[in-house]
């Protein structure tokens, strides 16, 4: 069983679009993840960007890899290592903790993490 990175049992990070390393919408890791996949973010347009400055485009949809493409609002398991480099740069997006591996926490330390942490509904259109 997975855990998150306060401990508990790793929650779903996100299914519109099906998120995640195995596509099973939870930041799941393991040695075959070399990425690590691990932290649920919510992704900004400014995340996005700057992804795409530094050669990691994730709004391109790539059917071949059953990757849709992000919107800003879409909750992703990112790689923790790119989540660092946004976070050092100014533009990091917002973290669903429970949603968060705790394998994530080899990369970035917990305390920068709560810094960025959210609760977003499941449909975040209810927020206005």
């Amino acid at each position: 069983m997975s855990r998150n990175v306060l401990g508990g049992v790793l929650a779903e990070c996100g299914t519109a679009p099906v998120t995640g390393f195995h596509r099973d919408g939870h930041c799941t890791s393991g040695v075959e993840d070399v990425g690590n996949h691990t932290v649920c973010a919510v992704v900004t347009a400014e995340f996005l960007a700057h992804q795409q400055s530094v050669g990691n485009d994730l709004s391109t949809p790539r059917p071949q890899f059953r990757f849709p493409g992000l919107q800003p609002g879409d909750r992703w398991c990112v790689v923790a290592l790119r989540w660092l480099q946004a976070h050092e740069d100014g533009v990091a997006p917002p973290v669903v903790l429970a949603a968060t591996n705790r394998r994530a926490l080899a990369v970035v330390d917990l305390a920068v993490l709560r810094q960025y942490a959210v609760d977003v509904p499941d449909d975040p259109g209810v927020l206005g």
